[in-house]
């Protein structure tokens, strides 16, 4: 049998994950293909003509097999862009979204208006950290910021320190374990606060993709009955920690928008909250300001 060329196992990998359902079948499989063999995905492209032996086949097989029953490509190859940096990523995390960019969008905003370009003085707090996407994020543009994230989870935390390390910020960004902003006490007060919380209802996790519902961190994604548990649990934790002047950016689900910016706005005395939507024109961040 002649040896295939690095194009060619391109196309069967994505006919293959094309037939087992993953709705993005030739990008999963240039993204595989790359990280099976230590390339860009560019140079996927460039090398296209190049046989792949055996040895350099067996690896590329197994990750498409496990991506063809639904796993994650950033669990398969442990990282994820998000806002133009690559972070590292485990099962462990929720796998770090394009519209959770938005929160990042709309705190840097607000940032930069009130402290300056780099935040001078700026004290920031990330709740519900994960992979510390947020955090890690807000920390690397503003270089005159501090953060502190929390997390229920000390495999999560473990995930947002290397993050940190990644993009050279862990000396401005504190990770500490616990519910909401209650391991945060003592910290603060905080000036900004941003938090991407569950909000997925629970009678709706059986209906999402395959990819999230069976590999995701359930803890990451259930928002109790209604969606909103996780707002009503954490708004009562952050309040007390807020500067007088402060404000709170959070992602919602789209659905869900004017529920969440009631109890915000019920929570947050004499703030000014807004609903901000997303590239899709989907709602998706709750946003209050107080001044």
């Amino acid at each position: 049998m002649a040896t295939p060329s690095l194009m060619e196992v391109v196309r069967r990998s994505t006919r293959y994950l094309a037939d087992h359902g993953s709705p993005s079948a030739r990008l999963d499989a240039e993204l595989l293909t790359a990280h099976a063999l230590g390339l860009r995905r560019l140079d996927v492209y460039l090398q296209h003509d190049r046989p792949l032996r055996e040895a350099e086949l067996a690896p590329l097989r197994e990750l498409v097999r496990r991506r063809g029953l639904g796993e994650p490509v950033a669990y398969l190859v442990g990282e994820r862009e998000f806002w133009g940096r690559s972070l590292r990523v485990t099962p462990e995390v929720l796998i770090p979204r394009p519209e959770t960019e938005l929160v990042v969008e709309r705190a840097l905003r607000w940032a930069r208006a009130s402290h300056g370009a780099e935040g001078q003085g700026l004290r920031i707090a990330d709740l519900g950290t994960g992979t510390g996407c947020l955090a890690v994020t807000l920390a690397a543009e503003l270089p005159g910021a501090v953060v502190r994230g929390s997390d229920l989870s000390a495999a999560a935390l473990a995930v947002a320190e290397e993050n940190a390390r990644r993009l050279g910020v862990s000396e401005r960004v504190e990770l500490v374990e616990g519910r909401w902003a209650e391991p945060l006490r003592g910290l603060g007060p905080f000036d900004l606060v941003v938090s991407n919380p569950p909000y997925i209802a629970s009678a709706e996790l059986d209906a999402v993709m395959r990819d999230v519902r069976d590999h995701e961190p359930r803890l990451a994604l259930d928002g109790g009955p209604d969606g909103l548990a996780s707002y009503r649990a954490l708004l009562p934790t952050l309040v007390p920690l807020l500067a007088r002047a402060a404000a709170l950016v959070l992602e919602v689900d789209a659905g869900r928008a004017a529920p969440v910016a009631a109890l915000v706005a019920a929570s947050f005395a004499g703030a000014v909250t807004t609903v901000h939507a997303d590239l899709a024109g989907l709602d998706r961040v709750v946003e209050a300001v107080r001044v």
